[in-house]
């Protein structure tokens, strides 16, 4: 019956082959490699021809083509009646991502598998670091960190990284390790680990593309020397506190009680922006963070959703939102791109059934007066709504004549419309003037301040 037997060759010589893959391999009347490039091949006996797709690595543009094509290779190989024996590196389903395609594609077809394991380059790094697995360590391969912009890695636990085979994927992995770590911060770089050229440097983060790399290549990332830097330690401490044996305010805490913290916690942030003060600004985005993480522990006692389901939320609505990054679609400008936000808005709300009767559905109540206006004319001015700045200055002259003579309660009303005109002036200047106005009032306190302490 044919079948595809896939077998691991360990991380160095035939020492480190297990004894079912040794017989495997021994009995074998031909053998397909991955690579030939591995220091347990020539112990093999030379009675048996060898073939490998080394290749198609010469052949191929892209590693997922050459992936594609070994896949495509061995599922026909493994239709003969003999079948086939594929040999990687280390461990089948270690690091080898035509195995798993492998497997899924032969299980379609209706050709039987088997899996030979061998020991794959993470027990010999871990023996070489003395460092233990299951002390949180976090395994992931370099080119999938490589593509991404923040690493998916938890701070507060080691990490292992594999497959660092070139100077370029040093270089690319380092960027965007140190979105999340010091430049500073020591790492293990692993070579050869399980083999005679055995060799650990240790080196602090941004020296990594600076030495040299290859195909046994790893690093080792050690955990921040300051505990508790992880979004899920912040978690586990808000649970704590609203936990039996926590905090009584806290317990005592629901989503209406805590929206004053919220708000109050928001607009020191803001205060914080405004002053230019980074120090300040990283401790009130944390009170603020602390909110967000306290609502959300709030809504998984009572079942009502989970951080996991915020997330999630968030980050499917900013990729559909933004089909210019994730999509094909093609904008020439930010407004461009402030336009097909909107449009994807009322899509995703006519889709849920939220008809709109308005444009200026959306904005919030609770807005502080500027923003709302400034919020309207923004929508507005999608439809052509838009007066021209010779048409909003007649019209404010019109509404400060019209101030002296008016009654009192005619006087409110001119007003308001005198701050909304100057709110589509602002908006004519590209000024925010909820920031312009904050600015202002923290100029005049200064000014104050000073005359009250230089007053006798």
């Amino acid at each position: 019956m044919p079948q595809i037997t896939i077998v691991g060759l360990g991380p160095g010589g035939a020492q480190y082959l297990t004894r079912e893959a040794w017989q495997v391999l021994t009995g074998a009347d031909e053998i397909w490699l991955r690579t030939l490039h591995h220091p347990g091949i020539e112990e093999l006996p030379e009675r048996i021809p060898l073939f490998t797709f080394d290749a198609c690595y010469e052949e191929e543009a892209t590693f997922e083509q050459v992936y594609m094509r070994i896949v495509t290779e061995v599922l026909e190989l493994g239709r003969r009646e003999q079948g086939v024996i594929y040999a990687v590196p280390g461990h089948p389903l270690v690091g080898e991502s035509a195995v798993l395609q492998i497997l899924r594609d032969a299980r379609a077809a209706g050709i039987s598998t088997q899996v030979v394991a061998g020991i794959s380059f993470i027990e010999q790094v871990l023996t070489a670091l003395e460092v233990d697995a299951l002390n949180g360590l976090q395994i992931m391969d370099a080119l999938a960190v490589m593509a991404l912009q923040h690493p998916p890695l938890n701070p507060d636990f080691p990490a292992l990284i594999g497959q660092i085979y070139s100077q370029a994927v040093a270089s690319e992995l380092k960027m965007t390790l140190m979105n999340q770590y010091p430049d500073e911060h020591e790492v293990v770089l692993v070579d050869g680990a399980g083999t005679t050229a055995q060799q650990l440097r240790r080196l602090p983060l941004y020296e990594l593309d600076r030495l040299p790399v290859g195909l046994l290549s790893a690093l080792y990332v050690p955990p921040l020397p300051v505990y508790n830097c992880s979004f899920e330690v912040l978690q586990a401490t808000i649970a704590r506190l609203r936990a039996p044996e926590g905090c009584p305010w806290d317990r005592q805490q629901t989503h209406k009680s805590l929206r004053d913290n919220l708000l109050e916690e928001t607009y020191e942030v803001l205060e914080a922006i405004d002053r230019g003060d980074e120090a300040a600004l990283q401790e009130e985005l944390g009170d603020l963070l602390l909110q967000v993480v306290l609502h959300a522990q709030i809504a998984t006692e009572y079942g009502e959703f989970r951080m996991a389901d915020i997330i999630a939320g968030i980050n499917a609505k900013l990729r559909y939102r933004h089909p210019h990054v994730w999509g094909e679609v093609e904008v020439e400008d930010a407004a461009e791109v402030c336009l097909n936000w909107e449009t994807l808005k009322r899509q995703e709300r006519e889709e849920q059934g939220q008809t709109e009767r308005s444009l200026l559905d959306g904005v919030p109540k609770s807005l502080p007066a500027l923003t709302q206006a400034y919020d309207y004319g923004n929508r507005a001015k999608h439809v052509g709504f838009k007066p021209d700045i010779k048409t909003l200055q007649v019209r404010m002259c019109e509404l400060l004549a019209g101030l002296e003579d008016a009654r009192s309660e005619v006087q409110a009303i001119q007003l308001g419309e005198l701050l909304f005109a100057l709110v589509d002036w602002a908006r004519w200047l590209k000024v925010d003037p909820e920031s312009a106005l904050r600015e202002a009032n923290l100029r005049f306190a200064q000014n104050f301040q000073g005359i009250e302490t230089a007053a006798p």
